[in-house]
């Protein structure tokens, strides 16, 4: 038995430390099975928590702790199986009872130093042990600072756009507003800002998944609600307006879907690489009629008719629309328009718009009530 005990310490050991390189230390957006099930628990727990307060105020207030308890979790959880780790192994490599054993692997990994003795064959259990708790300490410690450096970069585009595309966004309202007031000359160096900020979401996104927890400061605001609604607005532009529509709208809807798929590969969800442009969507065509109808009533050319418009952005938005559903689901963004269904019951947000009470001002159509 004790034999057995020794390679059940030495494995689990080895599931720790792989799962510790795999989310803290490898720049390669490894999947790491003891992290994603942690977030699932945790994520479960506070989403039914919140349940019978109902509403989507009431979700985005318990999942705020959501970040901060999955890199507590993390941290108690790699301890914690060191601790059995090292239980195990000091119990299967000597004669002491699990009382023991379990009391020197905490004095040596927490280098507490209370449990000391002078038994030379258990030393390099105890230096391993003493050496991995502070490892696995300073290890959490700089990682936050990555993760906070990529959480800014990204608020700081998500809450530039709020004026241009509405809280919650939605693309054809970020079409709309810039027609109302003459700025269709500022969209080609939003879609080059939007297509820099998606590559470096797709960097720090698939190699941190955890950020995908942290929520944005205002409850009406997601960093994929916002892509999302950049994209789609990228995508009505190139549809409606192919001679006019700047190169930059391409490849803000390139950089888009590629990041949304990179972080889809470390998350393990399935998607189509390459789908047929005939595939059909969830977004309807009566959803896309009632959406070109208001950017067109706020002034917003259009060069093709619309129903010869709908297949091109049908063909855009098969590319990312299921992944980008489910990356809004799995991170319980705000239900905003044409960004899917959630796992809990909330209407979905249209658009706020602050009015201008000035003589004469334009104001927007209204955003259309559809569903997701």
């Amino acid at each position: 038995m004790r034999l057995i005990h020794t390679a059940l310490g030495a494995l689990l050991l080895l599931l720790i430390v792989g799962s510790i390189l795999r989310t803290l230390v490898v720049p390669r957006g490894l999947y790491s099975s003891l992290v994603n099930r942690l977030w699932a628990v945790l994520r479960t727990v506070l989403r039914l928590s919140a349940t019978p307060f109902g509403g989507y105020r009431a979700q985005d207030r318990a999942l705020t702790w959501l970040a901060p308890l999955v890199l507590l979790g993390m941290l108690g959880m790699w301890l914690g199986g060191m601790l059995l780790a090292y239980t195990l192994l000091l119990h299967g490599t000597s004669d002491f009872g699990w009382t023991t054993a379990i009391r020197e692997a905490g004095s040596s990994l927490f280098t507490l130093g209370f449990a000391s003795g002078e038994r030379l064959q258990l030393s390099a259990i105890d230096f391993m042990a003493a050496a991995s708790g502070p490892l696995v300490i300073a290890l959490q410690i700089s990682y936050l600072p990555t993760l906070y450096a990529a959480y800014q970069r990204r608020e700081t585009e998500v809450t530039l756009l709020q004026s241009r595309a509405g809280e919650p966004a939605w693309g054809p309202e970020l079409l709309a507003r810039q027609s109302l007031v003459d700025t269709e000359t500022a969209l080609p160096q939003l879609y080059r800002d939007w297509e820099r900020l998606a590559a470096d979401i797709g960097e720090s996104h698939s190699n941190y998944p955890v950020l995908l927890s942290f929520r944005s400061p205002q409850p009406n605001r997601s960093w994929v609600v916002g892509l999302i609604a950049v994209m789609d607005a990228a995508a009505l532009h190139l549809a409606l307006c192919p001679r006019s529509a700047p190169p930059e709208a391409r490849l803000v809807l390139r950089a888009g879907f590629t990041a949304m798929r990179d972080i889809a590969r470390s998350l393990r969800i399935r998607f189509d690489p390459d789908p047929d442009p005939d595939v059909p969507i969830r977004l309807t065509y009566a959803e896309y009629l009632g959406a070109v109808a208001m950017i067109s009533a706020a002034g917003f050319p259009r060069e093709r008719p619309v129903e010869e418009a709908w297949p091109h952005f049908h063909g855009w938005r098969v590319n990312y629309e299921a992944v980008a559903y489910e990356l809004a689901r799995r991170s319980d963004a705000v239900p905003a328009l044409w960004t899917g269904p959630r796992d809990f019951r909330a209407a979905v947000i249209p658009p706020t718009r602050p009015t201008d009470r000035r003589p004469g001002a334009a104001q927007p159509p209204q955003a259309p009530r559809l569903p997701r």
